[in-house]
């Protein structure tokens, strides 16, 4: 199933943290707005059980959103992850917290994003990715792209890569057999 190089196995070894954004990654990017300017989200349930999974397999998860939203909070909230920084256009120095709270290096770091505002973070990260409909330019500079769009599973596609190339989804599946 993986079809992955040595090196991109490599870097996904490493991993101790993965960072996601939000719109474009956990949701599919469209902003939904009322009569009263109260915006509403879609997230997929798969992409939070992927979250759920791999901070069990001992991999942690943080967000870093440009915009600032509600519904992140209260998402991230039941997923049990703390680290959420929004409202953070120059994502670079979220970044830099999330590694120094940590005690992590860049390398130790994925990311998934979909559009150039994340490519700071991907281009210091240990292992980029892009969601399938992200922009090109975001493709171009990813280790590896999902084959799943953003907000329709993208992120659980990446949570299952990191624990099978770490050797922790089988066990993990077996809690459910």
């Amino acid at each position: 199933m993986l079809n992955l190089s040595r090196e991109q196995q490599d870097k996904i070894k490493r991993l101790k943290l993965l960072i996601l954004d939000v719109d474009g990654v956990l949701t599919d990017g469209r902003l939904f707005f009322d009569d009263h300017g109260q915006e509403y989200k879609c997230f997929h349930a798969r992409d939070g059980h992927g979250i759920k999974l791999l901070r069990q397999s001992g991999v942690e998860v943080a967000v870093i959103s440009g915009r600032k939203s509600n519904s992140v909070t209260l998402r991230m909230q039941t997923l049990g992850v703390d680290l959420v920084y929004q409202g953070h256009e120059n994502k670079r120095a979220a970044f830099a917290e999330i590694l120094q709270n940590l005690n992590l290096r860049p390398g130790q770091a994925a990311h998934v994003g979909d559009d150039v505002l994340d490519l700071p973070i991907m281009l210091q990260a240990g292992f980029a990715v892009a969601v399938a409909d992200a922009n090109f330019a975001v493709k171009q500079r990813a280790d590896w792209c999902t084959q799943t769009p953003g907000g329709m599973g993208a992120v659980r596609e990446v949570c299952d890569l990191i624990m099978q190339v770490q050797g922790s989804f089988d066990a993990m599946l077996r809690n459910y057999l």
